[in-house]
Formats: C-alpha cells, sequence, structure tokens
C-alpha cells in the first residue's frame, strides 16, 4: 500500500505530524515534488476561474499523484478556540471527490473537524480503523508524531526569536500564510529576493502560534479566521522589534483582503508592502517592488541612527 500526500495547502503545517505518523506505522507514502509552472497549469484546468491560487495548486498536487498511489491523503480541519478556517480546508474531501469523479480515486479521509474532544487524536483513530490498524499501534504512532510536530515547531519559533533578537540586518516580517510561503513557486522567490538584498525575513507563521493567536485579540475581537489571527498576532508582538512588514497574499483569497486591508489601516505608522501573487512567471515587477520598499526601510535606519 502507497499514500499519496499532496505538497500543499496544510502539508506546510502539518508536514511533521502527518509523515512521522506514516513512519511509525511503516506504511509506503509518496509526497507530490515541489510546485512548479506544469502543476499550476495543470491544477488550472480542473478549477473554476474564481477559484485562489492555492486550491488550484492543491488540485495540480492531486492530479500529479492520481496514478502514482493507492490512496490520498485528503485532510479536512477545523480550527479550534472557536475561530473559523477558509472554508476550502473544510471542503477538500469534497472538493477532489467531484473534480476527479471520472477517476478511480481511492481517498484517505482524515476528519478533524466536530466539537467531541479529543479531536486531532479521533481523526487519527478513524483513519487507523478504516487501515484496520491496531488502535495501540495507532495511538502510539499518533504520540510519537504529536511530539516530532511539537519539538519542529518550537525550533522554527526558536530560529525566527533568535534572528529577530540577534541579527543586526534589515528585518521584514512576513505575513503569510504556510501554503503560501512554503511554497517553491509562491514564497520562495519572494524570501530568496529579499536575501539578495542583504534583508532577514522573519516568517510570522512561524513564530508561537498559541502566543500571537492571544495577542491578536488586544487587536480585534471579532477576526473570524484563525490562521490570519496568528499573523495579526505576530505583528502586534513583534512590530517594533523589526523594519518593516510584506503583506504576501494570493489572488484572489478573501480572508486575505479584509485582513490585510485592516492591517494597513490599523499600523499606520509601520512600513508595509502589500504583494498579490498569481499564476504567472514574470517576477520583475516584485523584485523592483522590493528593491524600492527596501531602499525606503534601509534610509529609515540610516535617518533613525544619524
Amino acid at each position: 500500500m502507497k499514500i499519496g500526500i499532496p505538497r500543499a495547502l496544510l502539508y506546510y503545517k502539518n508536514e511533521k505530524l502527518w509523515t512521522k505518523f506514516f513512519d511509525e506505522l511503516g506504511i509506503d507514502y509518496i509526497i507530490s515534488p515541489e510546485t512548479n509552472k506544469e502543476i499550476i497549469d495543470n491544477g488550472s484546468k480542473y478549477a473554476i476561474d474564481e477559484t485562489c491560487l492555492p486550491i488550484k495548486i492543491f488540485l495540480g498536487h492531486i492530479d500529479y499523484l492520481k496514478d502514482k498511489c493507492d490512496y490520498i491523503f485528503i485532510p479536512r480541519i477545523e480550527y479550534a478556540l472557536n475561530s473559523e478556517t477558509c472554508l476550502n480546508f473544510r471542503a477538500q474531501y469534497d472538493l477532489v471527490k467531484n473534480t476527479f469523479r471520472n477517476y478511480n480515486l481511492k481517498i484517505l479521509f482524515y476528519n478533524d473537524y466536530g466539537h467531541k474532544k479529543p479531536r486531532e487524536f479521533r481523526a487519527f483513530y478513524k483513519l487507523c480503523k478504516y487501515l484496520k490498524i491496531k488502535k495501540s499501534l495507532g495511538k502510539y504512532a499518533y504520540r510519537i508524531a504529536k511530539q516530532t510536530q511539537f519539538y519542529y515547531e518550537m525550533f522554527r519559533s526558536e530560529t525566527q526569536e533568535n534572528v529577530i533578537k540577534n541579527s543586526k540586518k534589515i528585518k521584514v516580517l512576513v505575513l503569510a500564510h504556510a501554503y503560501n510561503v512554503g511554497d517553491k513557486y509562491v514564497g520562495e522567490p519572494i524570501l530568496n529576493m529579499l536575501k539578495k538584498l542583504d534583508v532577514e525575513p522573519i516568517i510570522a507563521e512561524y513564530l508561537d502560534a498559541k502566543k500571537c493567536i492571544k495577542t491578536s485579540f488586544k487587536v480585534t475581537k471579532t477576526l473570524p479566521w484563525a490562521y490570519n489571527r496568528h499573523l495579526v498576532g505576530a505583528l502586534e508582538l513583534y512590530k517594533d522589534l523589526v523594519d518593516g512588514v510584506i503583506l504576501v497574499t494570493t489572488y484572489p483569497c478573501g480572508p486575505d483582503s479584509m485582513c490585510n486591508e485592516m492591517i494597513i489601516r490599523q499600523y499606520r505608522d509601520v512600513p508595509i508592502l502589500s504583494l498579490t501573487i498569481d499564476a504567472q512567471d514574470a517576477t520583475a515587477g516584485i523584485e523592483t517592488r522590493l528593491e524600492s520598499f527596501v531602499d525606503i526601510l534601509n534610509f529609515k535606519r540610516n535617518g533613525r541612527n544619524e
């Protein structure tokens, strides 16, 4: 048996949890490759015009895996803390089932959803039950996977904190979801451009989630989306420790468009650059805007030092 895991959407948040779980069970799996133009083009063929870029990417990864494995792992996840997620995260199973209805896809359903606790463990338990794996073995694999994910997140958070405290370079807080900033096609070019400009990018998504979400309520009590709360809380916590902020959004994300507008109005004294990424190849415009933004940050820091 081989399970296919699409390298898209919440894979970038839960990579260690999912892969370690299957490793501990001794289940073979394949992860789709880094996003490229071919994957995006193939995903776009399955999507309607109004579909956001991350979903097009997701469908492209499903298309890559559809004839290379026995099952495709499709999560359905709802965030806790009385917060919402984009409906696309809840509808992934239905989206794939309907879009690829003419293919004989077998979907490994992972349902982290509802009000009964512990939700996440129940999702893994039902997955094991479907695969006819003993509950004791599944419980052990889950515990090891959860611990691995925890230490991985802690390491990433501490790494970002150390950069904020110790780096003397221009520091820019990048507010972008994990599936955007971690994607080779969407986020990696921006990070590489910043490093080329001798700028230290701080990834907001990698900072402590609980602390950031808790802090976000100081800014707004009504923002419904948990993943956006993470970014808003990171901005509130670290706005005085960085030189500027970059908002990275994929077109046409509804939650991001509303949240970014709130951020720009709320943080008028913070230098902010808003970038919207679509499926186009050209990066010259983005590079020019980044160069101009970094010039402004350098001018501001030098003026402050003088």
